[in-house]
């Protein structure tokens, strides 16, 4: 295996643009010196047709680039993976089992997300790569973990891209033409500049934010009855023995619903590797996600549950016909008067359909980048361009979304399930192993004597929000296999959908280790805790986190007193407001 490949030994993220951009002799700066003389290299070697073709000029030299800035992060996190799941899906959850149970099931997947988007900030604040948790994986536990984390989650990626764009497909469009319409566009986006993702994300998300939120407002104010010739259906939906329904196995089952739901959590994470301030932007990005799953998950749940019953048919009918007119949206919208909302719902499905589609090309080129430069996967993906961008590893996200689309010829119907159990498995056996890692990292850190002031970002709760979401992580699993075996009638599909992730998990990790031991040689499986690497990649050296701050701090007072002293004293207590919010 070769060694991974870094961009540095060690970087301080509290480098200033001027700092970065220090002249060279000619009048450059050094980062355009390097990239022309990069480009001068690549240009004196003839490269084969294929590879002038399919990858331009891609090569092994050249890095990403840290252009997304703090709002793009916080956006993201904010409301860049709100996809298709909490437009179409969520109603599922309550016709099968109730609005109740749906409500504690996307609770407590809430709060297990919670829990592995804060565990895996504290790491990436302080390592900001694009591999984050598979690279975090291979050097504080094992390379076995990193190697199956990685790919499992590239799979997930490329899956839920599949499932995202099925679950909107209109049938009156053939399969290559929806995928023409909605992965080329994404592709080209992907194709230009990292900040070009980060910009259309933003926008993507504040669309997407702004529609729930006013969701929830007239949602609310319909059910308890503020709409002059509507009345409100008010707690009716919940009362009679409505609220749970089904039993433990129904319960179990919404899990699969809320993981669709809640996919791309961990984003911030894997853009952290191309953010300009990690060490401020991950923590202020990552704080928002608990206002994130309060407000645009338990609410929304709450909201739908109050309004429809979960007898009502159109709950069903928006998640498995794609119907935009079915979408629990939309009906409440329109049960309120607003007769023209399946128009505007389905512009704003469009652009969440576009969006997360968005954020799993980038989830699974910057993984499959990762792979590549550790060594654990196929070289030539590890190759990017001189804007930064992976351009084989996009293109083979391409194909296999392509045709992963292509296997309607089954059904749509029939796909879109399969997909939905494996991404949501998944993301349970990806996400629970975080915590797992955070523990290693936190021991690896006791162990080799550093201060806890070095960390950019400290996770609260510790140690015990990390065991509690290992411990849920274990349920979770345990139920949903439960409800697959006890499902009525039973299916032979869905036991083999649940466990077949499990099954890859497992392929994955003890291939990987038998390789290592068998062809490499290599007898020591887990990296001791006395040699794990805590400095490649850091945002600062040993003992520097103290000093940085300090720094920090005194610009910021310095630029606070000009203010004030010029008058501007909103501006203060505007920018004091965002410090305390973040």
């Amino acid at each position: 295996m070769a060694p991974p490949a870094t961009r540095s030994s060690s970087f301080s993220a509290a480098i200033t643009d001027n700092d970065l951009n220090e002249k060279h002799p000619d009048g450059d700066s050094l980062e355009k010196a390097s990239a022309s003389s990069v480009e001068r290299t690549d240009t004196d070697a003839p490269r084969p047709m294929w590879k002038r073709i399919l990858v331009g000029n891609a090569s092994p030299t050249h890095e990403t680039k840290r252009a997304m800035q703090s709002r793009h992060l916080t956006m993201i996190a904010i409301g860049g993976t709100i996809g298709t799941g909490i437009f179409l899906s969520a109603g599922s959850a309550i016709a099968l089992a109730g609005p109740a149970s749906a409500l504690l099931s996307y609770l407590v997947v809430g709060i297990f997300c919670y829990g592995v988007v804060i565990t895996l900030g504290e790491m990436a604040a302080y390592i900001p790569v694009s591999g984050t948790f598979a690279v975090f994986g291979s050097r504080f536990f094992s390379p076995a973990l990193g190697f199956t984390l990685g790919w499992n989650y590239w799979l997930q990626c490329e899956l839920t891209a599949a499932a995202i764009i099925l679950q909107y497909w209109n049938p009156n469009i053939t399969a290559w033409q929806y995928a023409l319409m909605i992965i080329v566009p994404v592709f080209a986006m992907q194709l230009i500049h990292v900040r070009v993702y980060g910009e259309s994300e933003y926008w993507f998300a504040m669309i997407k934010v702004v529609m729930i939120i006013v969701f929830i407002f007239v949602g609310l104010i319909y059910d308890w009855g503020g709409v002059r010739g509507h009345p409100g259906p008010g707690l009716s939906n919940f009362h009679g023995g409505q609220a749970f329904v089904g039993g433990f196995s129904a319960f179990a089952q919404t899990f699969v619903y809320a993981f669709y739901s809640y996919g791309g959590v961990e984003l911030v994470s894997l853009a952290a590797g191309e953010s300009a301030s990690p060490h401020k932007s991950v923590p202020r990005a990552v704080r928002a996600t608990f206002f994130r799953i309060v407000i645009f998950y338990i609410l929304t749940i709450v909201t739908i549950g109050l309004n429809i019953n979960y007898q009502d048919p159109t709950l069903l009918t928006a998640a498995f016909d794609s119907s935009v007119a079915a979408s629990p949206l939309t009906v409440v919208f329109q049960r309120a008067g607003f007769r023209a909302a399946a128009h505007v719902i389905n512009a704003v499905l469009l652009t969440a359909v576009l969006s997360a589609t968005n954020s799993c090309f980038y989830a699974s080129s910057r993984m499959l980048l990762s792979l590549a430069r550790s060594g654990q996967a196929p070289r030539i993906f590890g190759w990017v361009n001189s804007r930064g961008v992976p351009v084989p590893s996009l293109l083979l996200s391409l194909v296999v979304s392509f045709v992963t689309f292509l296997t309607t010829i089954w059904g749509e119907g029939i796909v879109f399930t399969w997909l939905l159990n494996l991404t949501g498995i998944s993301s349970l056996l990806v996400w629970g192993t975080i915590p797992v890692i955070s523990l290693r990292f936190r021991a690896a850190w006791k162990k080799q004597g550093r201060a806890r002031e070095d960390l950019p970002y400290t996770q609260p709760l510790f140690p015990v929000l990390p065991w509690t979401t290992i411990v849920l992580a274990v349920l979770m699993l345990i139920a949903q296999g439960y409800a697959s075996v006890v499902q009525q009638p039973f299916s032979a599909r869905n036991v083999v959908a649940t466990y077949i992730g499990v099954t890859i998990y497992i392929v994955c990790y003890v291939g990987y280790w038998a390789w290592e031991r068998v062809w490499l040689g290599q007898t020591r499986h887990m990296v001791p805790l006395a040699e794990v690497d805590l400095d490649t990649d850091a945002v600062w050296r040993p003992g520097d986190g103290v000093r940085i701050r300090m720094e920090e701090a005194e610009k910021r007072a310095a630029r606070d007193a000009e203010d004030v002293a010029q008058g501007r004293r909103v501006r203060v207590w505007l920018r004091g407001v965002r410090r305390y919010m973040s």
